[in-house]
């Protein structure tokens, strides 16, 4: 990656961008009014995709929604009297770490239309954001949800879904999530048993660097994701004093062979999704190229045109990811 100016101090605060107020005990009230939508648990709906949620660990508020295609539920049971079981996608909003839930909206849609698509049974994970619980809380988060799925005994997870073919993704920072969530149980997977991790799905991921890359310089002012709010959401999500040059901001830059050692043991198989209209192209790009020249097999998407996480608002450029979805999970 060629190098460019580093990053100077957000000309902007952050509270006028994400629209938060500081609250005296650390907390902060987000104000942003993002639409959400609640889970549709009722098999008598004509939905495709039914839905419910489950509470992980009420002390850490740590909450799943199980999205289950009607179809399985529906489907007659074959002579043995055993389902036919389905793979797991278990899965994480994006939000930059700062913003959003498994609810949000365009998140729950496009979990459904996944469930639908793919034919899958998809588990969305909400975990802790920043800045009231910093990196690592959403990683640890992930790993418990994880683990709570291992364990069993959710009626949906347990009868319909196939936990030995269990695929991680997620969106922009959920992408990155799923990265470094896969990266602390990498060394300890036979604990995760009858859950087997077969690969990632990172979907746009939420990555950074102290220098500038072309794509950041290039689309400063992007409307959809500008480089001011990837700025803030870095300062609120990172460990406090740390640089950008953080593994979990730039896992290229000072641990990326060891992380990829971890992966190459386990043998995870990598879908990085992309596109050159968001400026986080450069940074994915580069983390596909790392991920190579270690050795690992990743298949890199990347469209011409387009913003970030554009799926998640556009159905024919979702129904697309859906289909390498799928052949991914193959």
């Amino acid at each position: 990656m060629l190098d460019y100016p580093a990053i100077p101090k957000p000309t902007v605060n952050f509270n006028d961008y994400l629209k938060m107020v500081n609250n005296p005990d650390g907390s902060v009230t987000r104000l942003i009014n993002l639409p959400s939508t609640a889970a549709s648990p009722d098999h008598a709906t004509h939905l495709p995709v039914i839905s419910k949620d489950i509470i992980v660990n009420p002390d850490k508020h740590i909450w799943v929604r199980i999205f289950l295609p009607r179809e399985a539920q529906d489907a007659s049971p074959p002579p043995t009297g055993a389902p036919r079981k389905l793979p797991l996608i278990v899965y994480f909003h994006g939000g930059g770490f700062v913003i959003c839930t498994a609810a949000t909206t365009v998140f729950h849609d496009l979990c459904a239309r996944m469930a639908a698509e793919v034919d899958a049974v998809v588990v969305s994970v909400d975990y802790r954001l920043a800045p009231e619980h910093r990196l690592p809380a959403a990683y640890e988060d992930g790993v418990e949800a994880l683990e709570w799925i291992s364990i069993g005994g959710e009626g949906w997870v347990s009868k319909y879904a196939d936990v030995s073919r269990c695929f991680l993704m997620g969106s922009s920072a959920g992408a990155n999530l799923v990265y470094f969530a896969g990266l602390r149980v990498a060394d300890s997977v036979a604990d995760l048993e009858p859950l087997r991790i077969r690969g990632m799905i990172l979907h746009h991921p939420f990555f950074g660097g102290n220098q500038r890359s072309g794509s950041e310089v290039r689309l400063e002012h992007d409307g959809v994701l500008p480089l001011c709010a990837t700025d803030m959401m870095w300062e609120l999500a990172l460990p406090e004093g740390v640089d950008r040059d953080h593994e979990y901001s730039n896992p290229m830059a000072r641990k990326g062979s060891q992380q990829c050692s971890k992966i190459k043991k386990v043998g995870w198989k990598f879908l990085v999704t992309g596109c050159d209209g968001d400026l986080l192209y450069d940074r994915q790009v580069e983390f596909v190229d790392t991920l190579k020249g270690n050795g690992i097999e990743v298949e890199g998407v990347f469209e011409r045109g387009g913003y970030h996480v554009i799926e998640l608002f556009e159905s024919s450029k979702a129904q697309a990811m859906f289909s390498f979805v799928k052949n991914f999970m193959a």
